[in-house]
């Protein structure tokens, strides 16, 4: 099976991916400010450090696609559950409605993630 064509999903993830590398240490502050730049450390730094062969370009330590899906359900949870602690309702609202989009143009790409072969990983 070859990669789809995830252009709109890679939009759409990447500004999922900036809100919850905002809304996070914004409703993580108030408690810790530890905590709030290590949320940015592990929100960034899981999805540079492990990645699909095939899903990026540059793999630094290789994983099988269902853990890149975790990573992206990860970034999409943090983003919602982020945007309703740290933001007014309309902001959270405009969050979890990307979010949900996300989810639904991922399908083809988490098909293709999930058919890949572990054992080439």
């Amino acid at each position: 099976m070859q990669r789809p064509d995830d252009r709109l999903a890679s939009v759409l993830r990447f500004a999922a991916e900036l809100v919850a590398w905002v809304a996070t240490p914004w409703a993580l502050w108030k408690h810790s400010w530890l905590l709030a730049v290590l949320s940015v450390l592990v929100l960034i730094g899981l999805p540079t450090v492990f990645s699909t062969p095939g899903d990026k370009k540059q793999v630094i330590i290789p994983v099988p696609g269902p853990v890149t899906i975790l990573l992206v359900l990860l970034q999409l949870a943090a983003a919602v559950i982020s945007a309703w602690f740290a933001w007014p309702v309309w902001a959270a609202v405009l969050a979890s409605l990307l979010a949900a989009t996300t989810l639904v143009t991922e399908h083809r790409r988490w098909r293709w993630l999930i058919s890949l072969n572990p054992h080439t990983v």
